[in-house]
């Protein structure tokens, strides 16, 4: 019997079908936080505004990305689960604009927060190569 191949995932639509960012309280712990503590479950949409607003030749660290979302929604922390989803969504997107003849400036800049290193490059369509590749084209951002 041969094997259904799997759709391609369509990245622009799980961008737009993403709810809307919104703070929780946990129940239990979860990623370190503690019980009774907020965190926040952001947005593809919420994540691109944040990264676009880095400048050329900077980055962020995941890390900070969640910190600074999190407290700008008034939560302890930002959930580490949803946000490397969401970057992932974001890095995607960006990467099919990219492939469809769109400038490097007319994109997110993802690769200001997903060094080539990190967990979610080693996922992306491009790989672990074309994040670095990317960030060399930008200028050779420098962690800030």
């Amino acid at each position: 019997m041969a094997e259904a191949k799997k759709k391609p995932t369509d990245w622009r639509k799980r961008f737009n079908a993403a709810k809307p960012p919104h703070v929780v309280t946990l129940h239990t712990d979860f990623a370190g936080v503690k019980a009774g503590n907020t965190m926040l479950i952001s947005s593809p949409g919420d994540i691109a505004a944040y990264i676009a607003k880095i400048p050329p030749g900077e980055t962020r660290t995941i890390d900070r990305l969640r910190n600074e979302l999190a407290r700008k929604a008034g939560a302890l922390a930002m959930c580490p689960v949803t946000t490397a989803i969401y970057l992932k969504v974001v890095s995607e997107v960006a990467l099919r604009d990219l492939d469809e003849g769109k400038r490097l400036d007319e994109v997110v800049p993802f690769w200001r927060v997903v060094s080539p290193d990190s967990k979610v490059a080693g996922k992306l369509s491009c790989g672990r190569d074309g994040v670095a590749h990317l960030i060399a084209l930008d200028g050779g951002a420098a962690e800030s």
